[in-house]
């Protein structure tokens, strides 16, 4: 899409680390994290971005860690004046709106993968197993159902390739016990906060995951928090009214990208397919009804005592 936002390097700043969406650079005592317009699907990223996209991802996952900061240890410092670096104030207007400055955080290598309804992945185990990453559901789910609790279905977290699903087992071996507990009750308590928040304003958080890691010795939750690349996102209504002809909920989350992609001859492999201006456009307006609905213009979450 014209005007997308690919990469610092077209502002002459070379990131430390570069990922699919997200480049970080390494300012010592801390990391400023940029978000590209970039978009990735199936692990590959597509060769045009969207433009504005990285400011809608910034801007609500942002929202959250000012709420849930309250709560729980997170890296967030801010996305205030006074956090951009001196050496980064001719870029910004162009940083305007995609940045955060956080605290380094020793990355545990687990997704931490919370799903409050059956779909996606988890729906296909499930048909083939009765289960989710080894945890046994009851019989007789259908697809889009709501889980009577959360349920904690962590992968791999891998610097290539495919994210794998991990049994309990597994975390505990990679974890340690203790930590593998604590991560999961973080990861469900989080879920279970903002997904409540969320249903208040007509939106479903379905299933989301976070990444964790060692900030001074306190587990923290880093890198992005509750967006739709990260999320499923449905709007309440359309689980609610199934007419006869009802194929699922809404998506206002990359699921939408990932349906087009699908209707494609594409192995799934790079290069990925450029998507055309009507799918970009209201990918886009998926994104943004997702994000107005929820923040409803605010700064940060409004917890009800």
């Amino acid at each position: 899409m014209k005007g997308a936002f690919q990469t610092v390097r077209d502002l002459g700043i070379e990131p430390t680390h570069s990922g699919k969406v997200r480049e970080t650079i390494d300012l010592g005592d801390t990391l400023f994290i940029v978000t590209t317009d970039r978009i990735s699907a199936f692990d590959v990223v597509l060769p045009e971005g969207l433009a504005g996209k990285g400011k809608i991802l910034n801007g609500l996952t942002t929202f959250w860690f000012r709420g849930l900061g309250k709560y729980f240890p997170t890296h967030f410092l801010g996305t205030e004046p006074e956090f951009l670096p001196d050496a980064y104030k001719s870029h910004a207007s162009a940083l305007e709106g995609r940045w955060m400055r956080v605290r380094k955080a020793d990355r545990l290598p687990v997704e931490c993968v919370v799903r409050g309804y059956i779909t996606g992945s988890g729906w296909s185990e499930y048909q083939k197993s009765g289960s989710v990453c080894g945890i046994p559901l009851p019989a007789g789910l259908k697809e889009f159902d709501r889980l009577a609790e959360p349920i904690f279905t962590p992968t791999t977290k891998a610097d290539e390739g495919h994210d794998m699903p991990m049994t309990p087992s597994e975390v505990v071996d990679t974890l340690g016990a203790d930590v593998a507990r604590e991560v999961e009750r973080m990861s469900k308590e989080i879920y279970s906060r903002a997904s409540e928040y969320a249903l208040a304003r007509g939106v479903i958080i379905a299933d989301t995951k976070f990444e964790f890691g060692w900030i001074d010795g306190k587990l923290s939750l880093i890198d992005e928090a509750l967006t739709p690349d990260s999320s499923r996102f449905w709007p309440k209504a359309s689980l609610e009214n199934r007419g006869p002809d009802w194929k699922g909920p809404d998506t206002w989350d990359k699921q939408y990208v990932r349906d087009y992609l699908k209707t494609l001859d594409w192995n799934r492999e790079p290069p990925g397919p450029a998507l055309p201006p009507a799918v970009e456009e209201e990918a886009l307006a998926r994104y943004r009804r997702a994000v107005d609905a929820i923040t409803q213009g605010k700064r940060e979450p409004e917890w009800e005592a």
